[in-house]
């Protein structure tokens, strides 16, 4: 219907609707206001739970919890269909949904899995022995399971998710309990935990995110959390199989103590899982490691390298290159360094190298890069340098690289060396090194 304006006329001219045409017109547009507004909503409190949240759900409604919804010895759950939920509160502190009774699940899932679980603005208390908030498996693996301003407040567990496409938190809270969250099945689109807090937990042997059955994340999982966690409790429990793809596991900017004491070197914050894991993304938090991709290769027992030709270049060898500290890289073989990863790219190489040879000879020491997918050699640095005449029988020259790369998913850097006044050897002496890093 549309828009009933109400003629008033000229000022005291008595010419426009009567009071009944009027208010008739007032009336009519309130009336569509109302119903444009509210149709789509069914409010939610004490006295109506049996046929609203513990009916059969209406995934075209929104349900907002008017106050607080006791569940407790009512029998009741919100069984959601594959058309999914939406459930909104005014506030955390004034809409609640809570139940004392053991073996209890508030949120389960009709036969055939659920669909979109979207809520707001409401506090779960969910505290009964052996009870838990969610028992949920997507009907479809394209559903989204997302909430905005959420207090979870001591509850017993807050159950499983099951096979959804993402997740998502925004401003959640987790406080009292042990409120661990099993995620399993496969996870195509992520879950990420923004702008969360996490304090006054019961101790336990518990996580607060766990890998179930069949858990694989395809994208990532990523947090920025402010936790605070009890004596025995952990962050999260994953393993590199649980994750598809190199760097999808991001802890940026979190915050983390225990029992409000930071250490960084506590292994149980994240057991199964360290900074240094393919899968492993950490960058700038306090209370836990930080992932540093790259690291360090250098000669551990020296041996020479042969020089068969004038200007020809050969590996520099060692009896033993020893290598250190690699995340996102390995040693295949001799002096090379390996990127893992497929981010970063960008990459700084710094080389520190005292080199034997013949006295006043100019040797060029080469880095090389690998292109894994060109299946070709490219040089990243040549530095030439002559043999110092030293006294004694030791001529050697210095060399000091540092200079930029890329380097994608499988391509490695090494160390070519040329003699280009002899055929005199060359040798690498103990403790030269480089290193491979993140710009």
């Amino acid at each position: 219907m549309a828009q009933q304006n109400i003629n008033i006329g000229t000022q005291d001219a008595k010419a426009g609707d009567t009071l009944f045409d009027a208010f008739t017109k007032t009336n009519a547009n309130f009336t569509e206001l109302y119903n444009d507004n509210l149709s789509s909503t069914i409010v939610v409190n004490q006295s109506n739970i049996a046929t609203t949240l513990g009916a059969t759900i209406d995934s075209t409604k929104v349900y907002v919890l008017d106050g607080i919804v006791d569940f407790t010895g009512t029998g009741l759950k919100i069984e959601v269909p594959s058309g999914g939920v939406n459930i909104v509160g005014t506030t955390f502190d004034v809409s609640k949904m809570i139940c004392s009774d053991t073996n209890y699940t508030l949120f389960t899932s009709a036969v055939g899995g659920s669909g979109n679980i979207l809520g707001q603005d409401y506090a779960v208390e969910i505290t009964g022995s052996n009870s838990k908030v969610y028992d949920l498996t997507d009907a479809t693996g394209l559903n989204a399971f997302e909430l905005s301003r959420i207090n979870y407040n001591n509850c017993t567990s807050l159950g499983e998710i099951n096979g959804y496409r993402q997740g998502l938190e925004v401003g959640s809270g987790r406080f009292g309990g042990k409120p661990e969250l099993t995620l399993s099945g496969t996870w195509l689109g992520g879950y990420f935990i923004d702008t969360s807090i996490v304090r006054g937990l019961d101790d336990g042997a518990y996580t607060l995110f766990k890998a179930g059955t069949g858990f694989a994340m395809s994208s990532r999982f990523r947090s920025n959390m402010n936790i605070d966690l009890p004596a025995s409790a952990s962050f999260f429990d994953f393993a590199p199989a649980n994750f598809t793809a190199p760097s999808t596991l991001q802890m940026t900017g979190v915050i983390i103590s225990r029992n409000g004491v930071f250490d960084a070197t506590d292994s149980n914050i994240t057991p199964n899982t360290s900074a240094a894991d393919l899968f492993s993304s950490w960058d700038g938090n306090n209370g836990m490691p930080n992932t540093f991709e790259g690291g360090s290769i250098g000669v551990t027992t020296e041996v020479a390298t042969t020089i068969n030709t004038i200007g020809v270049y050969e590996d520099l060898a060692a009896t033993l290159w020893t290598s250190a500290d690699l995340q996102h890289f390995d040693n295949p073989s001799g002096n090379q360094l390996r990127h893992l990863g497929n981010t970063p790219r960008e990459y700084k190489v710094f080389a520190d190298f005292t080199i034997d040879s013949a006295s006043n000879d100019v040797l060029t020491l080469r880095v090389s890069k690998w292109d894994a997918s060109a299946s070709s050699a490219s040089v990243i640095l040549d530095q030439s340098r002559q043999v110092n005449a030293l006294v004694g029988g030791r001529d050697v020259a210095f060399f000091n690289i540092n200079i930029n790369t890329t380097l994608d998913q499988n391509d490695y850097v090494f160390l070519e060396v040329a003699n280009q006044t002899s055929t005199a050897n060359v040798t690498a002496e103990i403790d030269s090194y480089y290193i491979v890093e993140e710009r």
